[in-house]
């Protein structure tokens, strides 16, 4: 008899990079006030007014990544990835996870995760996207037929599963995402780990996220943070994004799953449907009486 297990509890790491599909508010510095006429005519003129700014706009930055990402036929990356656990009292212990990801458009990707709770293999060859789980040494597949996007939306729709670092491999990736978005902030020029990036903040009703995306002619993501603003303890998910590739030699086996010795196959339960409630019958009528 084969095992059946949810998609919830193989998820590598939840990550919503999205774009704006509506108008946002931006923060502004305010104009600056005209300079008061002089009081004589023997008074220095005034300096003219010193012209502000224009300050980024966080859609466009985010909208340059995506499309210098999705026109790159392959590329690979490596991700440290701390994940906050809540438990009693609201206290927070953090978790760390190595990944190693590669994608070739527009039907291949290969995500390696090992960290301190499990370690993971997903593996999309164009025809199946598998998981394996290295620890307990068991792995399921699903059929797929198509580009790495049919892939992540059968993933999603049949079985609930969002594998966020895989999302950068859509083509899709901020139109995606990009729903219930209510706020969006340019946050300033900031460095991470000595590499100069944009710093952008983006809002919704469930989840506040940051996104770093590194300046200048190559527009990669470098550091992404979101948090749970409705879980109890709104818990953290951190990565940094290093060692881009966007020239990788990628061998054909690389995205192809071959059990281990010993590996059990087992199978996804499917995201239940919502049972339509029966019809409720008509109470009949009472024999010999009047109603």
């Amino acid at each position: 008899m084969r095992k059946m297990i949810p998609w919830g509890w193989c998820i590598l790491a939840v990550c919503l990079l999205v774009a704006p599909t509506v108008g946002f508010g931006q923060e502004k510095a305010p104009s600056q006030a005209a300079a008061p006429a002089p009081q004589t005519t023997t008074a220095p003129a005034p300096s003219a007014p010193v012209a502000q700014e224009a300050v980024p706009d966080p859609e466009k930055i985010l909208r340059q990544s995506c499309d210098f990402l999705k026109n790159q036929p392959q590329f690979s990356f490596q991700a440290e990835v701390a994940n906050d656990r809540v438990y009693a009292g609201g206290k927070k212990l953090q978790f760390g996870l190595e990944v190693k990801a590669a994608f070739r458009r527009p039907d291949k990707l290969r995500i390696e995760a090992d960290g301190d709770l499990d370690s993971k293999l997903l593996v999309f060859d164009g025809k199946a996207l598998t998981l394996y789980d290295k620890d307990k040494n068991h792995y399921a597949s699903i059929e797929v037929t198509g580009d790495i996007d049919a892939a992540l939306d059968k993933a999603y729709n049949d079985y609930g599963l969002k594998v966020g670092l895989a999302e950068l491999g859509s083509a899709q990736l901020c139109n995606r995402a990009g729903k219930g978005l209510v706020n969006a902030l340019y946050v300033g020029l900031h460095k991470v780990r000595g590499v100069p990036c944009h710093h952008l903040a983006f809002d919704r009703k469930d989840i506040h996220y940051q996104i770093w995306i590194e300046a200048g002619e190559k527009p990669l993501v470098r550091k992404i943070v979101i948090t749970q603003k409705q879980l109890p303890g709104s818990p953290q998910w951190t990565a940094y994004l290093s060692d881009w590739n966007l020239a990788p030699v990628l061998a054909d086996d690389l995205f192809a799953f071959t059990p281990p010795a010993g590996a059990q196959k087992i199978k996804f339960v499917p995201v239940k449907q919502a049972a339509t409630p029966a019809p409720q019958k008509g109470k009949g009528k009472k024999k010999g009486g009047q109603s």
